[in-house]
């Protein structure tokens, strides 16, 4: 079986449910061997995740109240992109917004995929460091914490299971990586 047997193909979709962030959706695909099957899952426009480098050894965190799991949250700064916005402007807009810096540097670490199994939202990571200060500039819903974190003592709130949110935990282990110099970016040719 190669790569193009395990592609399903759309026959229709219809929407479940639009909203400000969310559209959700319910397909029936055609699978792999003819037969038919559904699908439910949400199109999401977008987002960015951003590893905030003050310094080699010390990050910009948020501390975050989180509804659905209705709890606080320790994470990198992130947001979703807006329409006709492309990943690296909504990663320089985030994290001025959420955290009052502006970036010098701006390094495209990776893509990812946070919820394949019934989403398609596609979150790009930068690192971002030779920051500056500027003036938060929050959304009038948006509630955070803001403070500087040693990157060794995010490392040990994730190994303890204090930091649990996926797109932190992404973000640094790439900044471990990074900070140590034993990956560099990946420029695809």
């Amino acid at each position: 079986m190669n790569s193009r047997d395990l592609k399903e193909r759309k026959i229709t979709s219809e929407t479940i449910y639009k909203g400000n962030l969310l559209h959700v959706t319910r397909d029936e695909v055609r699978l792999p061997n003819g037969k038919t099957s559904y699908r439910e899952g949400i199109l999401h426009p977008g987002a960015v995740v951003v590893i905030p480098f003050l310094n080699q050894s010390t990050l910009i965190m948020e501390r975050q109240y989180r509804y659905y799991p209705d709890r606080v949250f320790y994470e990198l700064p992130a947001g979703k992109t807006d329409p006709g916005e492309d990943f690296l402007t909504t990663g320089k807009r985030e994290l001025l917004e959420e955290t009052g810096y502006t970036a010098k540097t701006w390094t495209f670490i990776s893509h990812l995929y946070p919820a394949i199994g019934y989403a398609d939202e596609k979150m790009a990571v930068y690192a971002a460091s030779d920051l500056s200060m500027e003036q938060i500039d929050r959304d009038e819903d948006e509630f955070l914490e803001i403070f500087e974190m040693p990157l060794s003592q995010a490392l040990e709130m994730l190994r303890r299971g204090d930091i649990t949110d996926a797109k932190t935990m992404v973000g640094l282990f790439w900044a471990e990586k990074l900070a140590r110099g034993e990956w560099e970016a990946y420029v695809p040719s």
